[in-house]
């Protein structure tokens, strides 16, 4: 068990997709993404793999949720700067989490 004190350690926010492009140089197939967190946090970048179930032309514009305050991690050539959320199907590719409605950028989940 945490308390909540720790849960309010993890920082996680609404960001919308600005850009997804793919990743050929990740070892498991991803896209690059920049997404938007509003005039708080601004743009940042991140790398996800969410290949199965999205194209990057189905990304652009999605909202969704990542924790923002995790150190940057190299990932290849790329460095990522956030690590967006998601959830394991059946056979273990990536569902993203989002907000069933559209949420102000950089909204943080509480």
């Amino acid at each position: 068990m945490i308390t909540w004190a720790d849960f309010e350690r993890v920082d996680i926010r609404v960001g919308t997709i600005l850009d997804a492009r793919p990743f050929p140089q990740a070892r498991k197939p991803a896209y690059q993404l920049l997404l938007d967190f509003g005039p708080e946090l601004g743009h940042r970048k991140s790398s996800a793999q969410v290949t199965y179930h999205y194209t990057p032309e189905m990304l652009v514009g999605r909202q969704v949720l990542a924790v923002v305050n995790f150190p940057p991690k190299q990932i290849g050539p790329f460095m990522s700067e956030v690590l967006v959320l998601g959830v394991p199907d059946e056979a273990g590719h990536i569902i993203l989490s989002a907000v069933s409605v559209p949420a102000p950028n950089g909204s943080r989940l509480v």
